[in-house]
């Protein structure tokens, strides 16, 4: 009988554990505490599930390896953020396998989910599994990659709407880890090369970034060319092989991290990458550019400094809580230091971030500025807008 432990709880790792317990009896464990304390009342942090399926008898959290020895199938699902000199940060993962090589056991299974770069799983997880107790992989314990691909606010592809890749070079429980993972989602597309598994994973976003980074670049051209951005998209996408992208804030756990990381090993292995950056850099200056035009925009409309200012939407993404690399937090960060009647808005955020950040959480509150900016466009956000007078200003630069 498989008995699944799913490690890091997050976007990826929560919804594989509340999937799998439906059939399975699963422990989900992460090293932080307050996540874990926040869980086991029911309290999801991302607001991604409700109390019902936090608390369901078939789940446990805990923050203890001791709780979780017991398990024979480790589903890794952390961070793999990078450096300030953008190389792979894997500490998390470091951490990961240094704590199972003390608590696995003999014919235990560990599938790693984290996004890295083609090789990482073997050369790098896989020796430090191997160091503690001198076993060898294939023999005393197996190690599998299924890349992850959850997709934060977009209900459309929950994770059990959609095809994922498992990767798993053994015959050992092989049908009953593909069973296991046809409960998580659509359909299993199985492979037996795991680098192939890997590179696969890390190009998905590569190409996403690269496409929104180029449509940022047309859309700061037709800026300065005085034509009216949507109405190029809107004319270009009447052709029947135009991909329709949306020039935005790239934020988040994913995009503005994975180029670096095929970057990395490229240059690791003698090639030098020209396009898989290319996107990087235009992505990343849009949060300079989009505050510079929101000061420009408050300069044209005579806007002086004792006027009331609120930065709405301050997440990476629409509809999503995750505040990890978002531009617009930075934009409104940058934007505190210029103006000092300004406040936050953002009703999906913790609300441990009132104070830090300086936001308001009421409806009441809200209807008391002159001012808005709309970063992040949440839903909420955009109905709220619709309550206020025509008096009042609204900045919405992207228009989405």
């Amino acid at each position: 009988m498989i008995k699944p432990c799913i490690i890091g709880l997050g976007y990826v790792g929560l919804p594989i554990l509340i999937n799998l317990s439906k059939k399975y009896s699963s422990i989900g464990y992460d090293n932080n505490y307050n996540r874990i304390k926040k869980l086991n009342k029911g309290e999801d942090f991302f607001n991604e599930f409700n109390r019902k399926k936090l608390t369901h008898k078939s789940i446990k959290f805990t923050n203890s390896l001791q709780v979780i020895k017991n398990s024979n199938l480790y589903i890794v699902t952390v961070p793999t953020p990078v450096l300030n000199n953008k190389n792979p940060d894997l500490k998390h993962l470091k951490d990961v396998c240094n704590n199972l090589s003390k608590i696995i056991k003999k014919n235990d299974i560990i599938i790693f989910e984290s996004t890295v770069y083609p090789g990482l799983t073997n050369d790098y997880c896989i020796p430090l599994l191997e160091k503690k107790n001198l076993w060898k992989e294939g023999l005393d314990f197996f190690v599998g990659y299924s890349p992850e691909r959850v997709n934060p606010g977009d209900k459309n592809h929950d994770l059990h709407k959609i095809n994922k890749i498992l990767a798993y070079p053994h015959t050992y429980l092989k049908k009953e880890l593909i069973k296991l993972y046809s409960l998580i989602c659509k359909k299993i597309i199985f492979s037996n090369n795991i680098r192939e598994a890997e590179a696969a994973k890390v190009i998905e976003n590569i190409q996403r970034d690269v496409n929104i980074g180029l449509i940022n670049e047309i859309y700061l051209v037709c800026k300065k060319l005085k034509l009216d951005f949507n109405n190029v998209i809107d004319l270009a996408t009447t052709k029947w092989n135009f991909l329709r992208f949306r020039p935005g804030l790239v934020g988040g756990h994913c995009l503005p991290v994975d180029p670096y990381y095929l970057a990395y090993i490229s240059k690791k292995n003698n090639f030098t990458t020209k396009i898989t950056l290319a996107g990087r850099s235009i992505n990343d200056s849009m949060a300079k550019t989009i505050k510079n035009e929101i000061r420009h925009e408050i300069k044209k409309n005579n806007i002086n400094n004792k006027k009331k200012i609120l930065v709405c939407g301050l997440s990476y993404k629409k509809n999503v809580a995750d505040l990890r690399n978002s531009l617009s937090l930075t934009i409104y960060n940058d934007l505190k230091k210029i103006y000092k009647k300004i406040k936050g808005y953002d009703p999906l955020i913790d609300k441990s971030y009132k104070k830090k950040l300086n936001l308001i959480n009421s409806k009441k509150e809200f209807l008391k500025f002159d001012i808005y900016i709309l970063l992040t466009h949440h839903t909420a956000i955009k109905k709220n807008l619709k309550l206020l007078p025509k008096n009042k200003i609204i900045i919405n630069l992207l228009g989405k």
